[in-house]
């Protein structure tokens, strides 16, 4: 979606929203040098540079936001789409643009008393809500049976942290799906790619056997991944017995 993202948006908002901690690494890092521990230095320095450097590259130099590998998908007309985030909402502009004709419906399942980091508190104060956001649990979406063709849920999915409510949620995403539609999640795994690229930090991601017992738990069967970047996946969801 050409002239939505500015350069280097996305990891100006990673930086911006998380400063506390590069600022306390710096402190590290002045420390350390100030005692001559040079490899330690290192220690501290390289996994904060690795980490950004594949931000940049997923965030804001790859397809992930150019939104192209949707041209994939089945080719039938969207009339009702649902995008669902956590807080922090950086695709329901370009879903709009992408499928202008289209009836977009917002979802917000952020709860402050689960959803503590500080990160989503200063994303949601630095970026306002798309038009018309609805706030919704997600053990109860405020729609009929069978009644959206296509449902986005792009890098937020994760933040459900229990596996049980992420089961009780993708049913409820498999209820209001039309028996055609299709739920396509986008998220970063904890596999190898995303370790090497964030250390500790992958343990925030959800391993692909996680993700597969709750899609079977829902009935929902995984018809496609996209492999965006090596640290992004989609998975492209259907209700069992539908044809691909």
């Amino acid at each position: 979606m050409e002239g939505l993202r500015k350069p280097f948006q996305g990891i100006t908002n990673i930086i911006r929203f998380n400063w506390h901690f590069y600022v306390l690494s710096f402190v590290l890092l002045v420390v350390q040098l100030s005692f001559h521990y040079y490899f330690s230095s290192v220690l501290i320095t390289l996994p904060i540079t690795i980490s950004l450097v594949v931000s940049w590259y997923v965030y804001d130099v790859s397809n992930l936001y150019q939104l192209k590998w949707l041209d994939e998908l089945k080719k039938e007309e969207n009339n009702k789409i649902l995008n669902i985030n956590a807080g922090f909402d950086e695709t329901s502009v370009l879903l709009k643009q992408k499928f202008p004709s289209a009836e977009l419906i917002v979802f917000d399942f952020y709860d402050p008393e689960k959803h503590t980091e500080v990160s989503i508190q200063r994303a949601r104060k630095a970026y306002p809500p798309f038009p018309n956001t609805q706030s919704i649990k997600t053990s109860s979406l405020p729609l009929s049976d069978h009644s959206v063709d296509k449902i986005f849920l792009t890098l937020a999915a994760h933040e459900i942290r229990s596996d049980e409510e992420r089961s009780v949620f993708f049913n409820e995403l498999r209820r209001v799906l039309t028996p055609q539609g299709q739920i396509l999640v986008t998220e970063h795994l904890r596999d190898l790619p995303n370790f090497l690229a964030y250390n500790i930090g992958f343990f925030h991601f959800i391993p692909k056997a996680s993700w597969k017992k709750n899609f079977k738990d829902a009935e929902l069967n995984i018809s496609k991944e996209i492999r965006i970047t090596p640290f992004i996946t989609t998975f492209i969801l259907e209700k069992y017995g539908t044809a691909s």
